[in-house]
């Protein structure tokens, strides 16, 4: 795998890209060309960058010809992105994900740098201790439930 620096270059040109198009459809294999990279390390970026917690929809297509196909979660309004989430929302979270709904959530001005900070730092592992992921998820939905309450 390259250097940190080339995942942010790779993500930073995807992101160009939607933000022009709403959607992006490529070839690995081109993308790492441009790249000088491995096909690999683009699909590493596409796994670890371009997930549904952070609002990505990502399509693979295989064989001849593969693409894949990225395009950014659209809600209507607030009321539906919550409740999408809620209905998304597994019996356990990462650390990682709860981080990544977090930054949606701060990223779409429902919650505030400070308050998402504040979540952050109350859902950590080592806060949570044992059964943390279980812990995570019902706080998630506590946190999802209350701000559709608010009526944002």
């Amino acid at each position: 795998m390259g250097s940190k620096n080339t995942s942010d270059n790779i993500e930073a040109y995807i992101k160009e890209i939607l933000a022009q198009a709403g959607i992006v459809e490529l070839k690995r294999s081109e993308l790492a060309d441009v790249f000088q990279v491995v096909p690999s390390q683009i699909n590493y970026v596409i796994k670890t960058r371009f997930t549904e917690s952070r609002g990505y929809i990502v399509e693979s297509k295989r064989g001849g010809g593969g693409y894949i196909r990225i395009g950014k979660i659209e809600f209507s309004d607030h009321h539906q992105m919550l409740c999408d989430l809620l209905d998304h929302a597994g019996e356990r979270v990462s650390q990682q994900v709860f981080t990544d709904l977090m930054q949606l959530l701060f990223d779409e001005r429902v919650i505030s740098e400070r308050e998402g900070n504040l979540l952050l730092a109350t859902a950590t592992d080592c806060v949570l201790g044992e059964g943390a992921p279980l812990i995570r998820a019902r706080m998630l939905k506590k946190i999802l439930q209350q701000l559709d309450r608010k009526g944002i």
